[in-house]
């Protein structure tokens, strides 16, 4: 059965993220899509109808949204409404700076989660990654959604900035009825350029994985699962989720294996014009990345806990796939682990 799945994964994803646009009213230093203006090529509403409309079909379970900032989409609450309609939860990731009460209240009558991007528990630290201004417009939104009772999650990369930080990023999110999420930061997009001035050390990276295992009630959502103790094992995932779990559409229709690996060699299709339940079933893309075996690492003893790390981290770093994730545990361990924060 572990084997079947791995080979065919589901007979369709739990989860799709779609980033439904390129514009963002922000330059964030790390933007793993390298948001700004709008692209040409953007899917239209009609066109995210009939997305939206075989994703359905196709019986997906959630929609994780972002962007770009999706709601600088003049239509993106009636794609919300309408993929609603059709059954599928929705989660939405936004920079939260377009929030306001309105906006809230109008979230607040659907069944909706809601991540909140901040990358640091002061203005000095978050609007150096994410600009001037932004930390302010960011707590008024936490305000305006804690209001009106909706779920929401403080969305944090980890980075040298807000690794310092982490002990206060959790006072922050509980002070507004949130969880704190952390997410791993990934050279794509324009974190390429600011990787080397933003990624954590080795020596960091342990100690985060410390932290961790004494904050259980801290989500990671993504490949974290690499660093994972044994108290967080049965919190999630431990291997890859790409074309067995998740997969990724595009602001222009486009589908990838994640929302990290949105090259053109890992393009699978293209939605609408092509039909979503062949390609999650029959495209070649898909297909390698579920025979994808990380062979130097079958013999490690933390095998059976990440297998293999992110695909995508070894793509972007070695430039191939069917590596060692180069940040797993097992490469920092000459490091001796220091405190993060002051819990």
């Amino acid at each position: 059965m572990g084997n079947r799945f791995v080979e065919r994964g589901l007979s369709a994803p739990v989860n799709v993220t779609w980033e439904v646009s390129y514009a963002c009213n922000l330059s964030c230093t790390h933007c793993l899509s390298d948001s700004g203006p709008k692209r040409q090529g953007e899917l239209s509403t009609a066109e995210c109808f009939q997305a939206i409309d075989q994703l359905a079909a196709a019986k997906v379970f959630q929609l994780n949204i972002g962007g770009g900032e999706p709601f600088l989409r003049p239509d993106f609450l009636d794609l919300m409404d309408y993929a609603h309609q059709k059954g599928v939860v929705t989660c939405i990731s936004t920079n939260g700076t377009l929030i306001d009460d309105d906006t809230a209240r109008r979230l607040a009558k659907e069944m909706v989660y809601i991540q909140v991007s901040l990358d640091g528990a002061t203005a000095a630290s978050n609007d150096a990654i994410r600009g001037k201004g932004s930390f302010e417009k960011v707590i008024s939104a936490l305000d305006c959604l804690r209001k009106q009772h909706i779920e929401v999650s403080v969305n944090t990369v980890l980075t040298r900035k807000s690794y310092p930080e982490l002990d206060d990023l959790v006072v922050l999110a509980a002070a507004y009825g949130a969880k704190l999420r952390v997410s791993r930061f990934r050279p794509a997009g324009r974190g390429k350029d600011a990787w080397n001035e933003l990624n954590i050390t080795g020596e960091q990276m342990i100690a985060f994985s410390d932290w961790l295992g004494r904050h259980l009630a801290v989500s990671t959502g993504d490949s974290f699962f690499s660093l994972s103790s044994e108290d967080r094992r049965s919190l999630g995932l431990n291997m890859c989720g790409a074309c067995k779990l998740t997969c990724c559409l595009s602001p222009q229709g486009d589908i990838f294996p994640c929302a990290f690996l949105q090259e053109p060699e890992f393009r699978a299709g293209k939605l609408p014009e092509d039909r979503f339940t062949e390609i999650w079933s029959h495209s070649p893309v898909f297909a390698s990345f579920r025979q994808l075996e990380i062979k130097s690492c079958e013999s490690c003893h933390r095998f059976d806990m990440c297998h293999g790390g992110c695909p995508a981290i070894a793509y972007h770093m070695k430039n191939r796939l069917g590596v060692p994730d180069p940040e797993c545990l097992v490469n920092c361990v000459t490091v001796r682990p220091q405190r993060v924060g002051v819990n």
